[in-house]
């Protein structure tokens, strides 16, 4: 099946901290579509003013939603109102990361935080290896690392969240 490259217009709106924008419903229809699926994440591709993104569209609170980040649009979190032009489709791709070596050292070692950690669904589990992959100093994959087996053994909070 082609896949269709849809363009829009829209407003840079907010939601909590997080920029974001609507897409439009026939637009949304024919991605779930190509997708096959109309729940969970959906992997996305296009542009925004002309800029490739890669990202995921999430369904938050009732409504789909294309989260703006800074890699994709500098400084989104200030250009609350401004109309952007955007290009979306979905995105076929592999999108897997490979776990950093130290955090499948740190879960071998531990094998409480190994039980939990298979134990999460696999988009949180990809939220945690997302999360200390994309670290760029080593003091901060260690200090990251431990904070994450902390977390799985149920001491502390990791990536936003209280409890695995």
């Amino acid at each position: 099946m082609a896949l269709t490259i849809h363009k829009f217009k829209a407003d840079i709106d907010m939601i909590g901290i997080n920029p974001f924008v609507f897409v439009p419903e026939n637009i949304l229809k024919d991605i779930f579509k190509q997708a096959g699926k109309e729940k969970g994440p959906i992997p996305i591709k296009g542009n925004i003013n002309d800029k490739p993104y890669k990202q995921t569209l999430v369904k938050f609170k009732g409504y789909w939603r294309l989260y703006i980040n800074t890699t994709m649009l500098k400084n989104s979190p200030d250009r609350i109102g401004e109309t952007i032009k955007l290009s979306i489709t979905f995105d076929s791709s592999e999108r897997k990361i490979t776990p950093h070596p130290e955090f499948v050292k740190a879960l071998e070692e531990n094998g409480n935080a190994k039980i939990v950690f298979d134990g999460l669904p696999p988009s949180r589990q990809h939220e945690i290896i997302r999360y200390i992959s994309f670290l760029k100093t080593e003091k901060s994959i260690d200090k990251n690392i431990k904070k994450a087996i902390d977390f799985l053994l149920g001491n502390g909070k990791f990536v936003g969240r209280n409890k695995p």
